[in-house]
């Protein structure tokens, strides 16, 4: 599979997961959560053009899918990741929270998402 093809998977599985918890199906939720994993190992994969690839999503028109490309993200491109990160920190909601989330883990070194 290519790398668009694979940061296609990427974002429809992360937006398929956030309407499966929006729509209380935790089960359909974590089928889409394990789809993301596997294909962000599959884009890290291909090195560091597979995570280059996937900073395409930083301008996705669904904050979801930006944030969760930017958590993935934030040790290999730190300074986009955390921009995108913030301005979805703003806002209100799960995936305000989620981004808050995901550089307050950061900020305390326990973010682990893509250890290189």
């Amino acid at each position: 599979m290519n790398l668009d093809k694979l940061v296609e998977a990427f974002a429809r599985h992360a937006a398929a997961q956030t309407d499966a918890i929006w729509q209380g199906n935790a089960k359909t939720g974590n089928k889409h959560a394990k789809q993301v994993n596997a294909t962000f190992d599959k884009l890290c994969a291909h090195g560091n053009p597979g995570r280059d690839a996937l900073a395409s999503l930083f301008t996705h028109p669904r904050m979801d899918v930006r944030v969760k490309a930017a958590a993935f993200l934030l040790r290999h491109r730190t300074e986009e990741a955390e921009a995108v990160l913030k301005e979805a920190a703003q806002g209100e909601g799960l995936v305000s929270f989620a981004a808050s989330e995901a550089l307050k883990r950061w900020e305390e070194g326990t973010w682990a998402l893509d250890p290189g």
